[in-house]
């Protein structure tokens, strides 16, 4: 089944919420909000494509925080597969932050 602009706009806008729903064990941010996800893609197929990283090479949660991730987005509705690709570059940094997960950690 293909899926119109309209729907995967709404399934993109659920997984989103699903990503704002996992967090760094050692910051009070959402992975979203940090700035670790740096791309989702959904075919017309809804086989999504999500590149992320992690605050750091050696977190300690560098085996379970993406398959975290791709458990949560793999149960949004219609969502077909999961392909997870993480990446080191460009190596994370503070400046991926958003202005709320700054404000947050009291960076502002």
């Amino acid at each position: 089944m293909k899926f119109t602009d309209d729907q995967i706009a709404d399934i993109g806008e659920e997984i989103i919420k699903v990503l704002k729903s996992v967090y760094d064990p050692e910051i009070p941010v959402d992975i979203y909000e940090l700035g670790l996800i740096y791309d989702v893609q959904i075919s017309d197929d809804v086989d999504v494509k999500i590149v992320m990283t992690l605050t750091t090479p050696n977190c300690p949660v560098a085996e379970t925080l993406p398959q975290e991730v791709k458990d949560k987005v793999g149960e949004v509705e219609h969502v077909k597969s999961v392909d997870l690709e993480l990446t080191f570059e460009p190596s994370w940094n503070k400046d991926m932050m958003s202005e709320e997960a700054k404000f947050e950690l009291g960076m502002l």
